[in-house]
């Protein structure tokens, strides 16, 4: 299996880098005695994301400013935005983090801790390879708790596969088929930067989260870093 950044992607947004880590042989299952733990990692994401928070005024922020940029440039569903923004505007309210399953929880404190766009997919569930591009439009997506298809506009910039839509708008919303759960035990995990600065911030957090993975579930996941120039994996 490959994951592959198309051509497309890069002529918006050739200064990007997509970081890639792949695990294999997890046991995701949730252990609600470890609670405690996922807790506090994610209450110290949401105090380091406090670094990135400076301006009053939520949108003014750098982060937020950047991405809302990016999506800009592509057509989107209206309301979408990066999944980073979501993250800091909950910890601008003051909101606290919960654990939800142990991949999960491990890479949301280190999108929190970076303010970086961070999401994961089950591999066993990917058909063919994963891909990141624009969308034809119509790609079938059932986000989490939908009933209904909410198919992918026509230039989106989305992961997809043989099947449909995994993300839709970078890692805005996940689709239902492919997200990480207590079942997975091979994972993709990705990072996203558009600039030179987010992707020292994307390498530093990539670093953290394989030190995280490593720690907790005892396996170390492989890193690549795509560009422009090196822009497919195989996993």
């Amino acid at each position: 299996m490959k994951v592959t950044v198309e051509n497309e992607f890069w002529e918006l947004f050739p200064q990007a880098q997509i970081s890639i880590m792949v695990v294999k042989g997890l046991d995701n299952s949730v252990d609600e005695s470890k609670d405690p733990y996922f807790k506090s990692l994610l209450d110290k994401g949401s105090k380091r994301a406090e670094d990135f928070i400076v301006d009053e005024t939520f949108t003014q922020n750098d982060v937020i400013q950047e991405w809302r940029g990016a999506f800009s440039k592509f057509k989107t569903k209206k309301g979408a935005r990066s999944s980073i923004e979501a993250l800091l505007k909950r910890v601008s309210q003051g909101r606290e983090f919960n654990p939800i399953n142990p991949l999960v929880d491990i890479y949301n404190s280190v999108s929190l801790s970076y303010a970086v766009p961070c999401g994961g997919e089950d591999i066993a569930k990917i058909q063919g390879g994963l891909h990141l591009g624009k969308a034809q439009g119509g790609e079938p997506f059932f986000p989490l708790g939908a009933e209904t298809d909410a198919p992918a506009l026509p230039e989106e910039i989305i992961y997809y596969d043989d099947e449909g839509a995994v993300c839709r708008c970078f890692n805005w919303r996940e689709a239902q088929r492919t997200m990480l759960t207590e079942d997975t035990t091979d994972a993709v995990l990705v990072i996203e930067a558009i600039n030179e600065d987010q992707a020292k911030r994307a390498q530093a957090a990539m670093q953290e989260l394989q030190s995280l993975v490593e720690d907790y579930f005892g396996v170390k996941g492989e890193i690549t870093h795509l560009t422009i120039d090196n822009p497919s994996v195989d996993i």
